[in-house]
């Protein structure tokens, strides 16, 4: 079973729909049309997560929000509000909840806040998380390869204050500057503001500043017109059209050409430019989200941007925490990660040795989440059974992180490296595997070998490579 989910709504067709969608998808769906007999229920139905209506009569959505804080701390609960505004569920997540869905709802994003819940409340029960699909929905092309809430995983602080950031500001028009390290989820955090937003509907443009020569990416931006340039056989839109009345992400900011930045800055004052070649204005509506790995004040202290720009940039900035300063989220980052290569890979990796899991959170991540999810990748590829064990981590991984003290050898006063570690604890056990052959089979080496499923000419080598003494030496 996926989970159990206890879901309260007032309307009969509502909680039939939903217990109908996660009956589907694996879980336990307990359902109830009266508030107060949910709350009656609660404490008998023991859920990994409660979905409840914000607005119903009795006892309210909060009321049961509430109870579940003072009651039943661990409990995530999801609200659902029929009105969709930034104000209730701000309210709602100011209080405690997990998350907020609105009505009408779609399935895919009600089944991954649902499964994000619940791998958030076994992971603080400390119980095994089991491995369920996490649907991804369909895309325009507009927004092709942004990823859905699901894929923003963290019950840290720091990201439970971003996700309330998010909700906040969604709606709004604000321009916003994302900073952080790369690999952080700065698109992801983009996207998501985008998808909570009223022009949700509307277009996602990204374009990354920082891969585009400076020569170009007037034209990328602002478009041009036929014969604009060598090569300009027809007219083309820029980002900033093709993003009308939706939200363009301008990833790496701080690496876009001083002469841009000037052009950038009028289109953010007057919502207008012209194509490359062109003589016409071109009006747009367009929400500016942008996003950068260095610090954008230094940068503009030091000459190297625009300090006008800036400040028309930094009005909503979210600083991204690096993975390091968020260890508690590996847990759930791990199993979200691990879930997506099996279906990816054909793989059934399912547990992770408490060694390792240590040795995961000692690392520092200087390539953040992106470089977990690659390592984690590589792990699952290369991997044999259903576990992955502390010796499965790339050798890269491996030399910087903290050895669990009951795995060091200690040689002459000093703890080996985690490779010497590891050729001493494997040499180790194939000496206690040969001696014990030779000892049943009476120091027979054809004999030994055929047990363990060696040559005799290969056993032969180990004897001498371990210094293997038979029983008759």
């Amino acid at each position: 079973m996926a989970g159990r989910v206890l879901v309260v709504d007032d309307e009969k067709n509502i909680t039939f729909v939903m217990q109908a969608m996660l009956e589907k998808a694996g879980y336990e769906a307990v359902t109830f049309n009266s508030s107060q007999e949910a709350l009656a229920a609660l404490e008998d139905e023991d859920p990994d997560v409660v979905v409840t209506d914000l607005y119903m009569p009795g006892p309210s959505g909060m009321d049961i929000l509430n109870h579940c804080k003072a009651a039943h701390s661990q409990l995530p609960v999801v609200m659902i509000t029929a009105y969709g505004t930034v104000e209730s569920a701000v309210a709602a997540l100011k209080h405690g909840a997990f998350d907020y869905i609105t009505k009408p709802f779609d399935q895919t994003d009600f089944l991954n806040v649902v499964a994000k819940a619940v791998r958030t409340h076994r992971q603080r029960l400390k119980e095994p998380v089991p491995v369920f699909p996490v649907q991804e929905k369909d895309r325009s092309d507009s927004t092709a390869g942004a990823a859905s809430i699901s894929s923003i995983i963290g019950a840290s602080s720091q990201m439970q204050e971003i996700f309330k950031v998010i909700a906040k500001i969604a709606n709004s028009p604000t321009t916003v500057l994302l900073q952080g390290e790369s690999g952080t989820g700065k698109e992801l955090v983009a996207y998501e503001i985008h998808r909570n937003s009223d022009r949700a509907n509307k277009p996602f443009v990204k374009i990354n500043c920082a891969a585009i020569p400076g020569t170009l990416i007037e034209s990328e931006l602002f478009g041009y017109e036929r014969g604009a340039f060598t090569g300009a056989v027809g007219s083309k839109p820029g980002r900033f059209e093709l993003a009308n009345e939706g939200t363009l992400f301008l990833d790496e900011v701080a690496d876009m050409p001083l002469e841009m930045q000037v052009k950038l800055l009028r289109v953010l004052q007057e919502h207008e430019f012209e194509r490359v070649g062109g003589v016409s204005t071109i009006k747009v509506d367009v929400r500016i989200i942008t996003a950068t790995n260095k610090d954008l004040q230094a940068e503009a202290k030091a000459g190297r941007f625009r300090e006008d720009l800036f400040y028309r940039l930094n009005v909503v900035p979210i600083r991204l925490p690096a993975l390091r300063e968020r260890h508690e989220d590996i847990d759930l980052l791990v199993r979200y990660f691990l879930q997506q290569f099996n279906q990816k890979l054909k793989k059934n990796v399912t547990h992770l040795t408490p060694e390792l899991l240590q040795g995961l959170k000692s690392f520092s991540w200087p390539g953040n989440i992106r470089q977990l999810e690659n390592v984690l990748e590589r792990m699952v590829l290369l991997s044999e059974g259903d576990s992955l064990h502390f010796s499965d981590l790339p050798p890269e991984v491996a030399q910087a992180v903290v050895v669990p003290e009951h795995l060091i050898i200690e040689a002459e006063g000093e703890a080996l490296t985690f490779k010497e570690t590891v050729k001493r604890q494997t040499q180790s056990v194939e000496r206690e595997l040969i001696e014990k052959a030779l000892e049943e089979t009476v120091g027979n080496v054809t004999k030994a070998a055929e047990k363990l499923g060696l040559s005799r000419k290969g056993l032969q080598l180990k004897i001498k490579e371990l210094g293997v003494k038979r029983p008759l030496d």
